[in-house]
């Protein structure tokens, strides 16, 4: 994965404001819950800050104070639903037997991996949808590293090394997120023929490294 450090600064105006105070803690938070509802009812093109603040009877000052814009709520949201398939994918990678061959468990964490999205169609719309802003693509980025990490520490488990320099889980983690958004632009969501196509499409450049420690 490339360095961030090379990239341009990040748009304050794309980042949300985190509140200081409680009820500031309850609006920011109610903004992104109705934001969630909107995105899954109208998708992006319905998506606006006064839409929002209407819908909520709050006036758009009280909203711009913690989102500048409305990518500050997209990007708010894309870093929510990251975490969430993160933590998604951690309790299921803990719960495969460290018996299980790889291929095995490579297979079954992508399955997850769809259902995750497959149940949650504004992770669909941020995450497989392509990067709204800077901010979302590098929030995605660090993501796919991290979750190539949890793929690494999975192979190391059953006495597999894999280089990290080119780091090969984050590459295959992000070749199967890559099956994931081309279904998604073609179906609008994971079907199980490109379900099946991600799995394999890692298991396959994983085993070009592939060397028992």
């Amino acid at each position: 994965m490339s360095s961030t450090t090379s990239l341009r600064p990040l748009n304050p105006r794309a980042q949300a404001v985190q509140p200081q105070r409680r009820a500031g803690e309850r609006r920011y938070h109610s903004v992104l819950e109705e934001a969630d509802k909107l995105l899954g009812e109208e998708g992006l093109t319905g998506f606006s800050i006064p839409v929002l603040a209407e819908r909520l009877g709050y006036t758009r000052r009280s909203i711009y104070k913690f989102f500048p814009s409305p990518y500050a709520i997209l990007n708010e949201l894309t870093k929510t639903y990251l975490d969430r398939l993160e933590a998604y994918l951690v309790n299921h990678a803990e719960l495969q037997s460290k018996d299980l061959h790889w291929e095995e468990v490579v297979t079954r964490l992508n399955t997850e991996g769809a259902k995750f999205h497959n149940a949650n169609p504004v992770s669909r719309l941020l995450i497989l949808g392509g990067a709204v802003t800077d901010e979302s693509f590098r929030a995605t980025e660090y993501s796919i590293k991290k979750l190539g990490g949890i793929l690494n520490d999975l192979l190391n488990e059953r006495g597999i090394q894999v280089p990290t320099e080119p780091d090969v889980a984050s590459l295959a983690v992000d070749i199967a997120t890559s099956v994931f958004r081309v279904s998604n632009l073609y179906h609008g969501y994971i079907d199980d023929q490109y379900g099946r196509e991600s799995g394999r499409a890692m298991v396959a450049y994983l085993n070009l490294y592939v060397t028992p420690s």
